[in-house]
Formats: structure tokens, C-alpha cells, sequence
């Protein structure tokens, strides 16, 4: 005889504790169940709440609304008067009726009949919309392919199908399709091509905080207000991403009005002198209006940031000790990066060629704060019209 199964009741208090961000073996214990348990849960639900497990949010009608329904037709009450005393809209009550009621010659309505319908047509799994559309499937794992985000395809086949309904999908349908097991659509390989990378979703990691490396540097408070609302371009948030050990890096820079990102090639080890010429070389090419500043953490490699300043005509400003967010545009992109360069990798054996293909790739990904212009288009326009600040929030 095998064991019975939980009750929905615990298992909808384990995904409760899940989502208040309860890691999976100590919500499992707390809801009675083993770890074991609440990790094949997880699992198994790709770290996602199934859909017949969520929380009741009151968007539908229970059965003792429709009862009301069904008492205040019979006395022949107006679906407007019934859905006041309900506090729903009156759309929400006549879709009810129409759709709900008997389909004999009689038409009436009666709530139990109505509930069966109701629960019948809210049935879950319901076939997939990639799984059904080979052609907005194509469109997806493309997009997945050139490692967009789930959010930059769903609102850039907005922008490209405008009048095409199927061509529609919502960025949480993706997600679904590439995490949950049975929703269908996507290969489960492509969860690589994610941010992440991976097949489950997680919670949020805390970025480490970078501690104080040297003195003679002037703070980020004192950097010109401009540069906060991002109105005015040529302002520059720059780090090392790292590589195994330490032994490798790859500088990045990106500008925060277009989010568009410079890579610098460190062959040589990054040490405060490479940085220094790396950084100087790739800031000299641009014009003098896209020269403004550089924010950077406290790390060594900027012992060279006077330099910097006198020969690219740029000033450097540094961040708080542990506040990443005051650099948050290079934070992000950092995290992009990574998809390209994982962690724990040699960075030293991608070439500059290497380099400048993986930022023409970033360059041109649609971005949600640009209206989903990519930083290239971004760019391109602020040197065709310097007077016109980009689309940025």
C-alpha cells in the first residue's frame, strides 16, 4: 500500500512559505513533510507555485456568489442591481449568465450547474500557446537562442506583430514553458540560455560587497546631479568582471543613459596600469559629449584613476564601500555577462574579436527601460541628434 498523498492544503502552505522566501527543506519541515519531499516538490514545479496550488485571489466567482445570482434572477432583480450587491462589475455578472446557464429551451441559470461549467472550462494543464503555434514557438526559442530575456520577447513581438494577435505571449508563459514540467512549448536546454542559467528558478543571491583598496579618490556624491536621472548622456558606470581565481578579467564599461556597454580586452593581467590603458584607449574614441564621467567600485586596479582623468578628460568618481546599486546599470550588465563568460572560467582566453562580438550581441538586445529600443539604436540617435536625450528611465 503506498503512502497517502498530502492534503492540497499542505502542500499549498509549502509553496506560501516558498514564495515569502523560505528555503525548500525548512518550509517542507515546517508544513510536516520531509525534505526530501518538498525538494522533489520544487523540483518537479521547475521552483514555481502550480497553477492549481495558488493562493484563492477572489478574481473569480465562488459558488456562494453564484447562489446569489441564481436567487436574485428568479426574483427578477437587473444583472446591474445584482452585481452592486455583489461588488463585482456588471460585465462580470451578464458574462457569467451567458455563459454558465443551461442550454436547454428553459436558459436558465442555477449556480450549481453554473459552478460544475465554471470549474470544467478552468481545468489546468489547458494545451500550451507555444506549444500550439510552431511559428511564435520559433520566434521565442530564436529570441532565447540570442539570450534575451523572457520580458524582451514578449514586448518586442508586441513591436513586431502589432496587428497579430497569435504572435502574442506573455513573458511568464515562457518562463513556464522552459521551467515547468507538462507545460510543453519550449526545449528545457534553452533554460541555459538565460540569464541564469538555470532550469530552477532560485532566490536572488546578495552581490558581495567590495571592500576600501586605496585612498585619493574623490566619492560618488560629488559627482555632477546630471548624471543621476540620466538625462544627460555620457556618464559611465565601469568594473572588472572576473575570471577563475582572480588570474583572469575582462573590463566593462556602459554608459548609463543608453545602457550601452564597451568591453576591454586584458591580456596582459589587470593590473592598476592595463586598466589605466585599457580604459584610456576605449574612452578616447568617443566624442567629447559621451566623456563626461566614470562611477567605479573601491578596487585596486583604479590606483591609476588620475590618469585616467588627465589623458581620456574624464573624471572618476567612486562608489561606497558594499553599495553596488550606486553603479546599478553595471551591475546588470555584469550579470548579463555572465551568460556569455560564466563564473569560475578562463577569461584570458577570449580574444578582443571574441569580445566585441559579445557586446555588438548586448548591444543590440531591446531593452524595457529604452522602450524597448536596444542601446545601438539608442546611441545611434543621440549621435544623429545630440540634442535629443534617449527614451531612459
Amino acid at each position: 500500500m503506498g503512502r497517502p498523498r498530502p492534503l492540497r492544503s499542505v502542500q499549498r502552505a509549502f509553496w506560501r512559505l516558498i514564495a515569502q522566501g523560505w528555503a525548500t527543506d525548512r518550509a517542507a519541515v515546517a508544513v510536516g513533510v520531509s525534505g526530501d519531499t518538498g525538494r522533489r516538490w520544487f523540483r518537479h514545479a521547475g521552483g514555481m507555485t502550480p497553477l492549481s496550488l495558488g493562493e484563492p485571489s477572489g478574481r473569480f466567482l465562488s459558488l456562494s456568489e453564484r447562489e446569489e445570482i441564481a436567487v436574485g434572477l428568479a426574483a427578477g432583480r437587473s444583472l446591474r442591481a445584482i452585481a452592486r450587491d455583489l461588488g463585482r462589475a456588471p460585465s462580470t455578472v451578464s458574462r457569467e449568465v451567458r455563459r454558465n446557464r443551461e442550454e436547454n429551451w428553459t436558459r436558465r441559470y442555477r449556480a450549481t450547474l453554473a459552478q460544475a461549467k465554471a470549474e470544467a472550462r478552468g481545468q489546468r494543464p489547458k494545451p500550451a500557446k507555444l506549444a500550439g503555434c510552431p511559428r511564435l514557438r520559433e520566434w521565442v526559442q530564436a529570441g532565447l537562442r540570442h539570450r534575451w530575456s523572457p520580458q524582451q520577447i514578449a514586448a518586442r513581438l508586441r513591436e513586431e506583430f502589432p496587428d497579430d494577435a497569435e504572435m502574442r505571449v506573455s513573458h511568464e508563459t515562457i518562463y513556464q514553458a522552459l521551467y515547468v514540467q507538462g507545460r510543453g512549448g519550449l526545449r528545457r536546454e534553452l533554460a541555459r540560455c538565460l540569464r541564469t542559467g538555470r532550469a530552477v528558478r532560485q532566490p536572488r543571491r546578495r552581490a558581495d560587497a567590495r571592500q576600501v583598496r586605496f585612498k585619493d579618490k574623490v566619492m560618488i556624491s560629488e559627482r555632477p546631479a546630471e548624471a543621476a536621472d540620466r538625462a544627460v548622456p555620457g556618464h559611465w558606470e565601469g568594473d572588472l568582471l572576473m575570471g577563475a581565481l582572480g588570474r583572469s578579467a575582462i573590463g566593462t564599461l556602459v554608459e548609463r543613459s543608453t545602457r550601452f556597454v564597451l568591453l576591454l580586452h586584458l591580456p596582459h593581467g589587470h593590473g592598476a596600469e592595463a586598466v589605466r590603458d585599457a580604459v584610456t584607449e576605449a574612452i578616447t574614441t568617443l566624442p567629447a559629449q559621451l566623456r563626461r564621467s566614470l562611477a567605479w567600485d573601491q578596487g585596486i586596479e583604479m590606483a591609476r584613476h588620475v590618469e585616467i582623468s588627465v589623458a581620456a578628460g574624464l573624471p572618476v568618481y567612486f562608489c561606497d564601500p558594499a553599495s553596488p546599486w550606486q553603479r546599478g546599470s553595471n551591475e546588470n550588465t555584469n550579470g548579463l555577462l555572465r551568460q556569455y563568460f560564466p563564473k569560475g572560467t578562463d577569461l584570458a582566453v577570449h580574444s578582443a574579436a571574441d569580445l566585441a562580438a559579445v557586446a555588438a550581441e548586448l548591444n543590440g538586445r531591446p531593452r524595457k527601460t529604452l522602450g524597448w529600443r536596444t542601446p545601438a539604436e539608442a546611441l545611434s540617435a543621440l549621435l544623429a541628434n545630440p540634442d535629443q536625450p534617449p527614451l531612459s528611465a
